[in-house]
């Protein structure tokens, strides 16, 4: 049989072999050393992304496959599939003569090309071939192309692979890489799509259902053939009874159950994220996916996302995500043309705490899914942002006092204010423009002078810009980039110009809740972090990187700073209406952008900081005479539009967690003046007789 067997092989089934060099000298030296992903393949795996509590928020892989050993899997999955596959698999080594000859045969009695004589071994090479290739769709066709020199290259390396590796643990290997239809490779994957049960507590008839998938998925693929899934499954256990693996009794049995399918569809991606955490989902996979920590080119950290078989523990908080969700849908319906999106951060931290949005993630435009991520930046999957308005207002104010002015510096704050000459980091910005730009306050009667105090309850636009000439655009930009803000939400560099102060420089509610949980820190600005730990299957952690804090506001410039957005909020501030439960010391302050195309509240206390935008998606829809939440509004503000959306969240979150107070400054108010109606001499102070502000 043996000679007979190898004449075979040389003359019929392998006649080009001199022509391809596989001489036996030539098959000696290649056969030294056989690449260690045959010995023990880089499969991916599903990747479970969790929430700070340890619930699920997703299940992400290129390929659904859950590698297990050999003890965690069925015995009587392990021999139906060598039965039905390769029953001689324990008999013979890499290449079955005897299968070559039958097949031979076969095919020669047929006149065609039907019986295969590949052996499990080889099969499980050309699966390694096929799983290195990826998704390069050209490189999986040349794994998978029938012809002499691939077949010569795969049979040298599964003689080699016979050599060095036992073949139970060929078998185990087998397993875990084969594909068995509707997106599951390996048996793991495979009971759960079918059975939603573990391969461990296979039945007879399920394991069989199994086994008979491999030769051809889709056409046994027992949710769309059933019978011919039952059929197959039935030639199976004839195998396993033929080869005296079970019992007629238990082959009887199992040929009379029913398939008992309790199919379980691909849940894969960001896609199937619940309580709105989608957008924060593919934040995490961005992150991976662009930090130097997890691989130093492009290219390797897109292999370890795609490699999966991670356990990524996030900063995620599934009570602030439900508090901020909540808010973000209640107040704006998702068929508006506006939307809503907040973050939460944790002062003195940097960790992400929630991150929601009114538009749903997903694909389909119809049902106003979305999928970006309108709380951040667009290299990290978001949009170009939004501006912030007079949220933006308190950076000004934090580079004017790092800068050694005083909380009770006093401006004219004119009505009207054409932009003055100012420095910038590199030269002199002129306001050249003919006729001059001029820049105003909300209301006709908004008019100075102010102190910093009410100037930034009433958000007095001429204020800032004679604030940011006295300090210079240098130190105003500077004071960004320590706040975290180096470049607009686009990836497009900061401009040194006037209107910075008045926040017309697109930003996403990430960057400026970072801002704000800065201010609350006490000056201590951390980088925002969505990834706690991370760890591989077999329970190894994974180097990830933590937060950067960094201490960029003395204690005086942090507390004269909560003492003015605290002003904001109470007595005549724009933010007077917002207060929180158990009357929480709260520090924020509204910004409404150019045309009311966005409306901000961003605001703390001292243990959570959070920033919502209202408008929308794309920017474009100018908020007056709209219709929000079925309620018509004349025109919105930071503290009529995001501003409840803000309370409400705040409210939920907060609810049962300690009142904390924030370290205030003392910055005395401005001496009453003389009233000019009744000495005739002095100019009135608003300090005394500010008009209402604009909400």
């Amino acid at each position: 049989m043996s000679v007979v067997s190898g004449v075979l092989l040389a003359g019929m089934a392998l006649p080009a072999a001199g022509a391809l060099g596989l001489t036996a000298k030539g098959t000696a030296e290649g056969f030294d050393d056989i690449p260690d992903d045959f010995k023990t393949p880089p499969l991916s795996q599903a990747t479970q992304i969790y929430d700070a509590k340890g619930g699920l928020i997703a299940k992400v892989y290129e390929r659904d496959r859950t590698v297990l050993t050999a003890e965690q899997m069925a015995p009587v999955m392990r021999q139906a599939q060598v039965d039905i596959e390769d029953a001689r698999f324990y008999e013979h080594g890499a290449v079955d003569l005897k299968g070559v000859l039958r097949a031979i045969s076969k095919n020669a009695e047929s006149g065609t090309a039907s019986q295969g004589a590949s052996t499990l071994t080889q099969q499980y090479v050309k699966n390694v071939n096929v799983e290195k290739a990826g998704d390069d769709v050209a490189a999986v066709q040349e794994a998978q192309r029938k012809t002499l020199g691939r077949k010569i290259q795969e049979l040298k390396v599964a003689i080699k692979l016979e050599e060095e590796l036992t073949k139970d643990q060929i078998l185990t290997n087998y397993l875990n890489i084969t594909f068995y239809g509707n997106g599951a490779y390996g048996v793991e994957a495979a009971s759960q799509r079918y059975f939603s049960k573990s391969n461990k507590d296979l039945t007879i008839a399920e394991a069989a259902t199994l086994a008979g998938l491999v030769q051809n998925p889709s056409q046994y693929d027992p949710k769309l053939h059933p019978q011919a899934a039952q059929n197959r499954r039935d030639v199976v256990i004839d195998k396993l009874l033929e080869n005296k693996h079970i019992t007629a009794d238990q082959a009887r049995e199992a040929k009379a159950a029913p398939l008992g399918l309790n199919y379980k569809d691909p849940q894969n991606g960001c896609i199937t994220a619940n309580a709105g955490m989608g957008f924060f989902c593919d934040y995490v996979r961005q992150v991976v996916k662009q930090d130097p920590a997890f691989g130093k080119t492009e290219a390797e950290r897109k292999k370890f996302w795609d490699q999966g078989g991670l356990n990524i523990y996030t900063t995620l908080d599934p009570a602030k995500q439900l508090a901020a969700q909540t808010a973000v849908s209640t107040n704006v319906r998702v068929t508006d043309s506006v939307s809503a999106a907040a973050t939460m951060i944790e002062p003195g931290t940097g960790k992400i705490l929630a991150m929601a949005q009114t538009r749903p993630y997903g694909l389909d435009k119809g049902k106003n899914q979305t999928m970006v991520n309108l709380n951040v930046d667009a290299a990290m999957g978001g949009g170009n942002g939004f501006q912030p308005g007079s949220t933006f207002k308190p950076v000004v104010a934090a580079a004017a006092l790092e800068a050694g002015l005083s909380p009770t510096q006093e401006y004219s704050a004119p009505n009207k204010l054409e932009y003055p000459t100012m420095t910038t980091c590199e030269g002199t910005w002129k306001n050249d423009a003919r006729p001059k730009t001029v820049v105003p306050n909300e209301s006709a009667s908004e008019k100075g002078p102010y102190q910093l105090k009410m100037a930034m309850a009433l958000s007095v636009n001429t204020y800032f810009v004679q604030m940011e000439q006295q300090i210079g655009l240098c130190a105003v930009k500077q004071m960004a980039n320590k706040l975290g803000i180096t470049t607009k939400a686009s990836g497009k560099p900061l401009e040194e110009v006037p209107a910075m102060a008045l926040g017309v420089e697109e930003m996403s509610p990430l960057t400026m809740a970072n801002v704000y949980a800065t201010f609350a820190a006490g000056g201590t600005h951390c980088t925002p972090v969505a990834i706690n730990r991370i760890t591989t299957v077999d329970g190894k952690d994974v180097p990830t990187p933590a937060a950067t804090c960094e201490k960029v506001l003395s204690d005086t410039t942090a507390q004269a700073l909560n003492t003015v957005l605290n002003g904001v909020t109470e007595n005549r501030g724009t933010g007077a209406a917002l207060s929180l439960e158990g009357d929480r010391q709260i520090a924020g302050k509204t910004g409404t952008s150019d045309k009311k195309k966005a409306a901000w509240f961003s605001g703390y206390t001292p243990q959570l900081a959070t920033a919502v935008w209202l408008g929308g998606p794309d920017g474009g829809v100018e908020m007056r005479n709209i219709t929000i939440n079925g309620k018509h509004v004349d025109e919105v503000f930071g503290a009529t539009g995001p501003g409840p959306i803000w309370q409400d969240a705040m409210n939920q979150a907060l609810r049962g967690t300690p009142v904390q107070t924030l370290p205030m400054a003392d910055i005395p108010d401005p001496a009453p003046k003389p009233d000019p109606s009744a000495t005739g001499t002095a100019t009135g102070s608003p300090a005394t007789t500010a008009p209402d502000p604009q909400p």
